[in-house]
């Protein structure tokens, strides 16, 4: 199946589809994937660097063709962070609306401890606070709602859908995200999540909603229950990157396409273990250390097929990475927590991988040993 693409510069004010088809692809349990649905065939991107006005649709909302996500912003279990960090982060945020990038992603629960919803707290401050031209009104913000066990009725997700307005400063949100599937472990609250979107969706709280972490049969459910009750379902978030390809990754995107979902790729970057930064021998601090100490002695093929294709590309490792998400039609929010960061990410816009790099990267990914660990709360 062909990803429809352009292959010219486009008009000013064109939006791409996040999606290649409307014919829709049903799993069953025990069917293969169709021929062929590993590899997506693309021509390379001719144009410009980057078209600020270029676009993404993501159902109703246009987003730029990469947006940023906000994990690190509160975090200081995984990330380190800490608060004399957020003149800095004030900087990253400027420079990404500056260049045009439009969506930030971010969840109620991103901060750890007393610093619980930080990054909405951010975002609300940022946004407010930011000084340059009128483009406030084109920010998406995408945030996701935790399935808290004390959280069992519609009505407590829209209490929660408030208290993310009022860190965030907005009176409606872009996209209210559910942030994982109770299906796997407490099925029973999983009604309440479905109908706490639409609620939040009918009450104008959101201009869209979406879901995170839910595999393509759960995908499809969710999608049906809310097509039933008038409410569109426009994003699927997952864990998307050479470093979790697999056939049910694959699968999940051919649903997504086939039902006009726009998929938003998560740790592009495998929290860091494609950018080429990282070894054996030089970790990063803290829990990150334990997991890149397991599986990057089984990437050396596919880091070193990054490695050469970003040196063809005068890229880097990074850029190439994100760049593959994009190819395969998806849209990538790789976390930043730096202007250095945001400035390198930007260098994934405005051109395309060839078919056969494609190819190339998705060869040597299959052919490492080692894969992504899968999110624990992302079901089948």
């Amino acid at each position: 199946m062909a990803l429809l693409w352009p292959v010219t510069a486009p008009a000013r004010g064109v939006h791409f589809e996040c999606r290649a088809s409307k014919e829709v692809v049903r799993p069953r349990p025990s069917s293969p994937l169709p021929t062929g649905s590993k590899i997506f065939k693309l021509p390379p991107r001719i144009g410009p660097l980057f078209w600020p006005w270029e676009k993404v649709k993501v159902g109703p909302l246009s987003v730029s063709p990469m947006g940023f996500g906000t994990w690190a912003w509160g975090n200081q279990l995984l990330w380190g962070y800490r608060e004399d960090m957020d003149t800095a982060l004030q900087e990253t945020f400027n420079l990404a609306l500056r260049n045009g990038i439009t969506l930030f992603d971010t969840a109620d629960s991103y901060g750890t401890g007393r610093l619980n919803g930080q990054s909405e707290r951010l975002l609300g401050k940022f946004i407010g606070e930011f000084q340059g031209p009128s483009i406030r009104k084109n920010i998406v913000i995408a945030t996701k709602f935790a399935a808290y066990p004390w959280r069992l009725t519609a009505a407590q997700f829209v209490k929660a859908c408030k208290s993310s307005l009022e860190r965030l400063q907005l009176d409606q949100i872009g996209i209210g995200q559910l942030h994982w599937s109770t299906a796997n472990y407490a099925p029973l609250q999983e009604k309440a999540l479905w109908d706490g979107l639409v609620a939040m969706y009918e009450e104008g709280l959101v201009r869209a909603v979406g879901v995170s972490n839910y595999g393509p049969k759960q995908l499809i459910k969710i999608h049906d229950y809310l097509e039933s009750r008038g409410v569109p379902l426009s994003s699927a978030q997952v864990q998307f990157s050479l470093l979790s390809m697999s056939d049910a990754q694959m699968e999940l995107k051919q649903v997504c396409d086939s039902l006009g979902i726009c998929l938003i790729a998560y740790s592009p970057l495998g929290l860091g273990m494609l950018t080429g930064k990282y070894t054996a021998a030089n970790l990063p601090p803290g829990p990150r250390a334990l997991l890149f100490r397991q599986v990057l002695p089984g990437l050396v093929p596919l880091l070193n097929s990054l490695k050469n294709i970003s040196e063809r590309r005068q890229k880097t490792m990074s850029q190439v990475a994100i760049n593959w998400c994009i190819c395969k039609g998806t849209v990538p929010i790789p976390g930043v927590k730096s202007v250095g960061q945001a400035n390198e990410n930007l260098g994934a816009l405005g051109w395309r991988l060839s078919s056969d790099e494609v190819l190339e990267l998705e060869s040597a990914a299959m052919s490492s040993s080692k894969k992504m660990i899968q999110n624990i709360f992302q079901t089948k």
